[in-house]
């Protein structure tokens, strides 16, 4: 059986990985992608604790995590989509206003 440990040292790489993708990365999409390894790390941490503790709410808040990203996703790139039709850019320094 696998411990306890490796899950959460491998959640904290997962979510190191996805910070350091946010604060170094320019581009948009990248940065969307970046948020959604974060939320796997944290839904790793969720199901960790859960099976070691014998109890499942900490899998009703990963379907619940996973439901919120998958709307976050739908509307981040639906931004950029659109930002890239308006500036012709998705780079987010460039994105500073979203007016018409």
């Amino acid at each position: 059986m696998i411990g306890m440990e490796f899950f959460l040292v491998f959640a904290a790489i997962l979510f190191a990985i996805g910070l350091y993708g946010i604060l170094s990365s320019k581009r948009g999409l990248v940065t969307l992608m970046s948020i959604e390894l974060m939320l796997n790390a944290a839904n790793i941490n969720f199901i960790t604790f859960a099976s070691y503790s014998g109890n499942a709410a900490g899998q009703v808040f990963v379907i619940m995590t996973i439901a919120v990203a998958a709307a976050e996703v739908a509307v981040g790139i639906a931004l950029m989509l659109n930002a890239y039709k308006i500036n012709k850019t998705t780079e987010v320094d460039e994105l500073s206003t979203m007016r018409w």
